[in-house]
């Protein structure tokens, strides 16, 4: 896993991944055949051939990606923040998840799949809880004056993956659910530091079908229609009117979820929802899966792409790390001006792009 070394060179006071920490939906084969017919060789480990189902085949693939040299040695440099998203228990999982006609799965009950896809992801990326949640992924981490890092987990509570057309908001049309709203909103008018960032497993104006095939239901916020706010665009349209009301300055996101990397600007002016302030969001993925994409853009929120790179069209889907279309993203804050500035980064190290946000200071 290449780009874990390249990471390293930079020598980050922290990393932050997305989620997707492990494919545990996807059996890893010893041998498979490339787009350009050439072979990939993998190295494999006993239970990573099938899908993940028991506890030890879910820490397995934990164990299995421990196997790389590059993710020892960063791991050992460089402190990781965590958060989950689908592929840790199986692919688009909500409780409209139905494994009855998937003949890779023994075990049908995707709540025990998760539950126990959860416990393993904690054995193995231990996070502070308290004791009234327990499993609870989303946190805020400071660091020092300048920033407030806000984890959020738009995984475990949200409603079934639909149309999101809901008119609406309730416990069906939510994604991050009453609790984690309110303690965002909560913290986020708490925080004294000049740079709210927070870290989404799910981008915000990116489609992302439930059904690709069809192109048919929400798996992430946008419900492709480009109308007004309506299903799970409700929850982020009350969240950003929220930020703007109570004067939260010097907001951005930082995401993954899709396998390429983006900057998008959200300007209320482009917006069919505007009540909310301009604001960046900052993609980056894969670390070491195959290459997909670009997306579409839904006009909701007003997201304008500001930069992108991810396959050409005549190269087609699930490229190989080989191919060299594997991205993370870089951020610093300088701490005179307070300036942040953010680029977009290749495996091997080419800056691809860089934007300097200016801090709002009172």
């Amino acid at each position: 896993m290449g780009t874990y070394a390249t990471m390293a060179k930079h020598n980050p006071d922290f990393f932050i991944h997305s989620g997707d920490t492990v494919y545990a939906d996807g059996p890893i084969a010893s041998t498979k055949t490339m787009p350009n017919g050439e072979t990939w060789n993998s190295l494999v480990a006993e239970g990573v051939d099938k899908v993940a189902e028991t506890l030890d085949e879910f820490r397995g693939r934990w164990k299995y990606n421990l196997l790389d040299e590059h993710v020892r040695a960063f791991n050992a440099q460089v402190p990781t923040f965590f958060q989950w998203d689908d592929h840790e228990v199986v692919n688009n999982w909500s409780a409209a998840k139905d494994l009855t006609n998937d003949d890779r799965y023994t075990i049908k009950d995707v709540p025990l799949l998760t539950a126990r896809a959860g416990r393993a992801f904690h054995d193995m990326t231990p996070i502070r809880y308290t004791p009234a949640e327990p499993g609870r992924v989303y946190r805020k981490i400071s660091y020092g004056p300048l920033l407030d890092v806000f984890f959020i987990d738009l995984r475990s509570y949200r409603g079934p993956n639909g149309p999101s057309m809901e008119t609406m908001l309730d416990d069906d049309s939510r994604i991050l659910g009453a609790t984690q709203v309110a303690w965002l909103k909560r913290e986020l008018a708490a925080s004294k530091a000049t740079w709210k960032v927070i870290a989404s497993d799910m981008p915000i104006g990116l489609i992302v079908w439930n059904d690709w095939k069809n192109k048919a239901g929400a798996e992430a916020i946008a419900n492709g229609d480009h109308g007004p706010a309506k299903g799970r665009e409700l929850e982020f349209a009350d969240l950003l009117r929220f930020i703007q009301s109570a004067g939260i300055e010097n907001t951005a996101w930082l995401t993954a979820d899709v396998h390429y990397t983006a900057a998008h600007r959200y300007d209320p002016n482009r917006a069919q929802f505007q009540d909310f302030n301009p604001f960046w969001e900052f993609v980056s993925g894969p670390l070491h899966a195959g290459t997909f994409g670009p997306n579409g853009l839904d006009m909701t929120f007003g997201p304008e792409v500001k930069y992108q790179k991810a396959p050409a069209k005549d190269q087609g889907v699930n490229l190989p790390p080989s191919d060299g279309l594997q991205f993370f993203g870089l951020v610093d804050i300088d701490g005179d001006s307070q300036a942040m500035t953010v680029r977009l980064m290749d495996r091997a190290d080419t800056e691809l792009y860089s934007v300097t946000l200016e801090a709002k200071t009172a």
